[in-house]
This record gives C-alpha cells, structure tokens and sequence, in this order.
C-alpha cells in the first residue's frame, strides 16, 4: 500500500500512533513497533486514543503487545480491538514490541501510544514474573509512588507474592517510605499489609485473581528497596494429594507464556511412591552449542524440595519414560526462558501403593498395610484373578499362594526363569472404571521378588499411558527375544566351529599315520 510505520524506538520515552492517526486508518496495513531501551531498565506502555474494528476474538484488526520480541506467541501479553483501551504495562525487561494489523473492511480511526523507560509500576498479566523498587539495587528515589497491578491472566486463580529482598526506610507505623499491599485491582480493595524496615515482608496469597502494590518514599532517606516475584497459584503453581491425578503446562496445547517458573508438587501419604508418566511433550530445544537444556526445561526432583536428588530434566520434543520418587513426593518444575515458546506438556501420575513382596521357591508373600486402602474391600485387591483376593489379617492386606494358582506363569527373561503375576488394585467406582495393575515377579532359584506399577493413572489419561508402558513392553520383549536369537545363533557358530575343528584334526592324525 505504500504506507511506512512502525520501526525501531530506542529513545528514553516517545510516542506513535497508527497511520494517518487521527484520521482513518488505511486498509490491509501492518505495522510492528520494537521498543528498545537501556539493558537492565523497564518499559511503561500507555494508550491515550483507542479505536479499531470491533470482533469478539479481534479476528479482523487488532492490535498485539508483546512481552519482548514479536511474533513469539510466549510472549504476547494481550491482543486488543473495539474501543476499550488496552491497559497500562510495564515490560519484564527492557524490550517491548507492538503489532497493529487492518483487513480490507471498516477502517476506524487507530490508536496513540506513549512510552517510557525505567517507569515505576503498570500492570502485569503474565502467569509469573518479578518486580522491584526503581534503580534496585541501587538506592530507590526520593517522592515516587508506584503502583503494580498484577492479574487478569484469564486463569481467575489467587496470586502469590514472595518477597526475596527488602530494605525500606522504616519507622513506626510505616508513615515515611513504605509497601502496601492490596487483595483487589484498586486501593480501594481490602488492605494485605504495610511494610518497611529491612524485614521480608510474609508470603502473600490473595483472595482474588488481582493483586495490588503500591510503593511509596517521601522526601529524603531511601534504602536499597525490594525485590518480589509472583505466581498465579492455578496454572503455575499447584499442590496434589491425591492418589492419582494429571496436569499440564499453562495454556497446553497452546503455547506456553515465556519467563516462567512454575511448581506442581505431589505430597503423598507416608509409605506411597510417584510414578509419572509423560503423555505429551514439546519444549524449546536444547542449546546447539552444549547440547543441554539450556533454554526452556522441565525438571522433577525426589521431595518436596529443588534440593532434593535430580530424577531427570527434559527439554525438546523428548517421550520420557516414567519415573518414580524414591519418597511420597515428588516435585516438577519447569522454567522458560524470554523467547521460543512451544506447545508444553502433559502428565499423568499415581500414587505407588506401599506394599511387601516376597517368595519361596513355590509360593507368592504379598501384604499391604490397610490404612493405604482403607476404604477397599478385600475382595478389590487380587492376585491374578477375583477368586484370589487378599485376606484381611490384623491391619495387613494378606495374599499367600502358590505358583501354580491365581493366573502365575513360568517365563523366560534374560536366560533365567522366573515367575510373574499381576496384581489388581480395583478403585472404580461407580460407572468409572479405574484399576491399578501391579507385576509382580519371583526368580525362585534365589527367592527374590520384585513389583513394578504397569498401569493405573487417571481413566481419562490411561490409554495413553498404557500405550506408553506397553511400547516399552514390546521393547524390552524385542530386545530379549533378539538377545535370546543372538544367543542361539552364538551357540551354533561355536558348535559349528568345534565340530569342523574335530575333524580338520581327524585328518591331520590319519596323514601322520599314512605318512
């Protein structure tokens, strides 16, 4: 069309505005707008005039802010139309872009924008992200007000906010500098807490999907200031008790917002471990210089805790195999990075029923302590099949019988035999079917026995989860049977050779003897 807008805007502050602005703008135009300042400063966006063509999904022209970089959905922080101006935001570092877009119908008159850097306060909607005084750590200005407004993430979840630095001038009653919190988008909204000194302030969890700080210094004596991060407490950080259940990435199967760090733990009942499958997964990839997760990862720790034992960290479009917690919790945490956002993950997991297996050379031990099913019947928990049901014995779950009962068999795994059954914990309920399968194995020669979990997570997940195991069934089956063919045909080559052997020396013998 010939019209030129947008560009790079690297001074402190600057205004723009859409073409012809406040005249019509002109049709199937598409500007995009990249706000650079200072490293290590922040970007204030504002809208004095807003007026584009109204569609409920701003389908037809529409204007789009990003967090950073354009064009990665990770970081796009609203996407805006009708006459209803886009809020005030304030950038998570210092680059921020903006698109406008026009079709070929309705032209309206556009929008003015204003910005600034290094501006205290606006309102942030991501899922997390991190907030600090101006200039920290440097000491914070004299008379500023700043105001934070933090929700309308679309997740309607409370937020959490965690102080991890803090020195404001004190004095009693917090009259002088101070931070307010409020469980509401205004000051209006009921107060959480006033604060200075140089005590954090406590975690903070709202009533509301909005949060409000608002910081304030008077005239003279500052202080270093604070640094706080929060969370949206629904999709980014969420606990799990029960004994099975399934999550996902924030926004899965959409792509996942950027400059995230978001916590699932699942704390368990005593004895219980977490077995976890990965249904789906698609993450940025790994560095192309270290070949390692770099970037965007998922990782799952054994505990409740980031300093418990590494089970495993996962990034690209990797098909982990489960993993189990050596305790009963297990905690998974997945952190992105500025850019490159992909379409996340989704999970599964179950709780691991505590239980003993032990053998003889004819005979299967199993017992289960009945607080961990407290509320089955016996006649849910058997051995192969219903007729061989647990007995309940003081407070255990007995199963004694012997091999050739209840649905046993004799296999061969790697050159040894051994005897396999499956247990079922049945927890259906109701029209629901949900059974927990359990392998358990006797090699009798030594009179070892082991239990493994083959199926038992969420019904609506458990096809997935079932493919999963029974690919790697096949797998590991493949891999025995080619071990077992490499075998029988090493065994022919050597009986082979050794025969031909024999009679070279055979005939070696009858030539001495001739000669």
């Amino acid at each position: 069309t010939g019209i030129k807008c947008g560009g790079v805007l690297s001074a402190p502050s600057g205004n723009f505005s859409s073409p012809n602005f406040p005249g019509l703008y002109p049709y199937e135009t598409e500007c995009t707008w990249l706000i650079v300042v200072a490293e290590g400063s922040s970007v204030l966006l504002s809208f004095s005039h807003f007026e584009l063509e109204y569609h409920a999904a701003c389908a037809y022209d529409y204007l789009q802010v990003y967090n950073g970089a354009s064009r990665d959905r990770g970081n796009l922080l609203g996407t805006f139309c009708g006459r209803s101006p886009p809020p005030p935001f304030s950038s998570a570092w210092h680059v921020m872009a903006v698109v406008f877009r026009s079709d070929r119908h309705v032209a309206k008159r556009g929008f003015a924008a204003a910005y600034r850097k290094d501006a205290c306060g606006g309102t942030l909607t991501g899922l997390s992200g991190e907030i600090t005084s101006p200039r920290y750590p440097e000491s914070y200005p004299n008379d500023v007000e700043c105001r934070w407004r933090i929700g309308g993430t679309g997740g309607g979840g409370p937020l959490t906010l965690v102080f991890t630095d803090f020195q404001v001038e004190g004095g009693q009653g917090c009259g002088f500098d101070y931070v307010a919190l409020f469980d509401g988008p205004t000051a209006a909204s009921p107060g959480l807490g006033r604060y200075c000194g140089s005590t954090h302030p406590p975690r903070t969890i709202s009533s509301t999907p909005y949060l409000l700080i608002l910081f304030k210094s008077d005239f003279n004596i500052g202080g270093r200031g604070f640094k706080a991060h929060f969370y949206s407490a629904g999709e980014c950080q969420e606990v799990f008790t029960t004994i099975k259940g399934n999550f996902s990435s924030p926004r899965y199967p959409n792509f996942y917002p950027n400059n995230l760090k978001c916590q699932w733990s699942i704390q368990l009942p005593p004895g219980y471990q977490v077995k976890v499958f990965f249904l789906d997964m698609e993450l940025e990839g790994r560095s192309s210089l270290t070949g390692s997760c770099d970037y965007d990862h998922l990782a799952a720790f054994d505990g409740g805790a980031e300093n418990g034992s590494l089970l495993g960290q996962w990034c690209g479009r990797e098909n982990p195999a489960p993993i189990t917690s050596r305790s009963n919790q297990l905690l998974l945490v997945l952190h992105t990075d500025r850019n490159t956002a992909k379409r996340g993950f989704s999970i599964a997991y179950v709780g691991v029923v505590p239980m003993n297996v032990s053998c003889t050379r004819t005979d299967f031990h199993i017992q289960i302590p009945v607080q961990s099913l407290a509320h089955l019947e016996r006649s849910r928990i058997y051995l192969g099949t219903p007729s061989c049901a647990a007995q309940v014995v003081g407070r255990i779950f007995k199963i004694h019988t012997r091999f050739d009962t209840c649905g046993t068999e004799s296999q061969k795994r790697n050159n040894t035999s051994v005897i396999v059954s499956t247990l079922y914990i049945d927890f259906s309920a109701g029209d629901q079917e949900d059974i927990h399968q359990y392998e358990v194995q006797c090699e009798p020669k030594r009179k070892e026995a082991s239990v493994t979990l083959i199926a038992g997570p969420d019904p609506s997940r458990l096809s997935q989860a079932e493919n999963l195991v029974e690919a790697q069934q096949r797998e590991g089956g493949a891999t025995d049977a080619r071990e077992t063919k490499n075998q029988d045909t090493s065994d022919i080559v050597f009986i082979s050779i050794c025969i031909l052997a024999g009679l070279l020396m055979v005939i070696a013998v009858v030539g001495l003897v001739l000669l």
